[in-house]
């Protein structure tokens, strides 16, 4: 074929398919701030889908919050880590400033692999914590279902989200049961004795409340515990699978009264137990799986009151913590695995926007006929060749790391590979 393809003659555009260097990571954690810290700068649902509204004004198209007892963290494709910060505080009653104070940014493949190490369960207040994951995945379907998940985010989230599952099933950094919610029962039994006579109150019916009380009916073999939930209904569907009990939200009150254990999970802004609802000179345990918190501070106070937060429950004696330990370098080289899997595919899509180019201009021309005429060649073998020409440019690309946004392109040599 004499075709001289040579004096094609067109630039291939750079595109930034690659969006590393845009990645942020910004966010809060139990490692510098208190409970009642993380409080003022935790986001709820209601908070969540209100970000979705403003992002546009900040120029943030793909990002997902996630908001734990442990941390407030914002991921996000931004020009810089200040607009995602800024974003976040619209919603929090936290100032700025403030969240300037104690937070941590980080971008790049440093933002990455914190996210492969917090779904993991490393980065956790209670080491290889399994619920984390799942806390994740529920901050990344709300953010598809509002379309702020992209194709960047959307790839990184899989991987990482496979990283997980090889760490669970290959390790055993996530021995035994490792939660917020498994501390608690942990530190019920480090602090109340014949617990099957007593009584026991959960608020939250959310995933942490349900699997409290899952916990409690395995560990503690007792069924003694009325379930409250303000969607009552939810309470009610949730009660008679694990065959508990449940009340309606309105009896909070005389609930109280009548328990030894109250723990509560919900995502209330402001404390929903105070002082008023807890009688003096009785013994009781209370116990807040909530951030902010959701029972008062200063019920401890109260002669007679054991109270408990998440930074407390971290604190409980943990006798599976050495075994779990041993295994965080067998997840750090699984996390390393999966890492380089998406290096890799990302440094694939930088070459996407050329490959497109190479392949539309090379099919103008046999669309042309000059080519076919010229070579005798059917249209389905000119189509094959293309494709030829296509897998063995990327290859030739991959292995010279050609630089796409050069005047010099690889045009040259898909051209000659004809």
């Amino acid at each position: 074929m004499n075709y001289n393809f040579a004096k094609i003659n067109f630039f291939i555009k750079k595109v930034h398919a690659n969006q590393l260097n845009n990645f942020y990571l910004i966010g809060i954690n139990y490692k510098k701030t208190d409970a009642a810290k993380r409080g003022i700068f935790s986001i709820n649902q209601d908070q969540y889908l209100k970000l979705f509204i403003s992002a546009h004004n900040f120029n943030i198209h793909q990002f997902f919050v996630l908001s734990t007892c442990n941390r407030t963290e914002i991921y996000g494709v931004a020009s810089n880590p200040i607009c995602l910060i800024d974003l976040l505080c619209t919603q929090t009653s936290g100032s700025k400033e403030d969240f300037l104070g104690s937070c941590y940014i980080k971008n790049d493949l440093e933002a990455v692999r914190h996210l492969f190490s917090v779904a993991a369960g490393l980065d956790s207040q209670i080491l290889g914590d399994y619920e984390i994951v799942g806390q994740i995945k529920a901050a990344v379907k709300i953010s598809k279902e509002n379309n702020f998940i992209g194709p960047f985010t959307e790839r990184l989230t899989n991987v990482v989200f496979r990283s997980s599952k090889s760490i669970k099933t290959q390790t055993e950094l996530s021995s035994g049961s490792v939660s917020v919610s498994f501390a608690a029962i942990q530190f019920i039994r480090e602090h109340l004795s014949d617990i099957q006579n007593k009584s026991i109150l959960i608020i939250g019916a959310g995933k942490i409340g349900v699997n409290t009380c899952k916990n409690i009916i395995d560990y503690l073999n007792t069924k003694n515990i009325t379930l409250v939930n303000r969607t009552e209904e939810t309470a009610m569907n949730i009660a008679g699978k694990l065959g508990v009990k449940c009340a309606p939200f309105s009896q909070i009150s005389h609930l109280v009264e009548v328990s030894d254990i109250v723990i509560v999970s919900t995502n209330s802004p402001t404390p929903i137990i105070s002082a008023e609802h807890i009688k003096e000179n009785r013994n009781l345990m209370l116990i807040d799986l909530s951030i902010p918190n959701n029972i008062d501070p200063s019920v401890s106070q109260i002669p007679g009151i054991i109270l408990a937060n998440v930074d407390d429950l971290s604190k409980t004696n943990d006798d599976n913590l050495s075994k779990r330990r041993a295994e965080v370098p067998k997840a750090v080289q699984i996390i390393d695995d999966h890492l380089t899997e998406f290096v890799d595919w990302l440094n694939s899509r930088k070459y996407a926007s050329a490959i497109k180019s190479i392949k539309e201009k090379l099919n103008h021309i046999g669309e042309s006929g000059l080519v076919i005429a010229e070579s005798n060649t059917s249209s389905a073998d000119y189509q094959n060749k293309i494709q030829k020409i296509i897998n063995n440019t990327v290859v030739k690309m991959r292995s010279e790391d050609t630089r796409l946004n050069s005047s010099h392109t690889v045009i040259s040599y898909a051209v000659f590979c004809l």
